[in-house]
């Protein structure tokens, strides 16, 4: 399969990569949830050049996930924010820094810690079931396809 076919799968995972599953894109979307907003600031945070910034940005911005609001004129300058699309990720970089803590942190532990606003405490990431609440692991996990995919349904949009 060509990197250009992800887009076209009846595969959520497989159509998500192809918005988000180059080796830049989700550190983009890390640093704009770290707070990162503007061209430059992205730029010199991941040491990236200015082409693969610009076409990054301009695909997320296609995609829905970032919107761009000029904050300079003469030169026109923007920022770059997460929509409710590229907000919904969230769980999507957690889940990455949770394994990344767990797999590579090293002898001294996680280089960033996470606090949550509400009772300010640092928090481990969990992934939890939407019915229940429980944590979800594979073993916890079974997996059916949906009618459609069963009979070979074309989807509905």
């Amino acid at each position: 399969m060509k990197w250009h076919e992800l887009s076209e799968q009846p595969c959520s995972v497989a159509r998500s990569l192809a918005v988000v599953g180059d080796r830049w894109t989700l550190m983009i979307v890390r640093d704009l949830f770290l707070g990162a907003t503007r061209f430059e600031q992205l730029r010199r945070s991941l040491k990236i050049s200015r082409t693969v910034l610009t076409d990054r940005l301009n695909l997320l911005e296609a995609e829905g996930v970032v919107k761009k609001r000029p904050y300079q004129e003469k030169p026109t300058r923007y920022r770059y924010l997460l929509t409710p699309k590229g907000m919904d990720l969230y769980p999507v970089i957690m889940t990455l820094v949770h394994w990344g803590d767990k797999h590579y942190a090293g002898e001294n532990g996680p280089p960033v810690l996470y606090q949550h606003r509400t009772c300010g405490h640092d928090f481990t990431p969990v992934l939890t079931c939407s019915e229940c609440n429980g944590e979800l692991t594979t073993l916890d996990t079974r997996v059916h396809f949906a009618d459609f995919a069963r009979h070979g349904k074309a989807e509905t949009a």
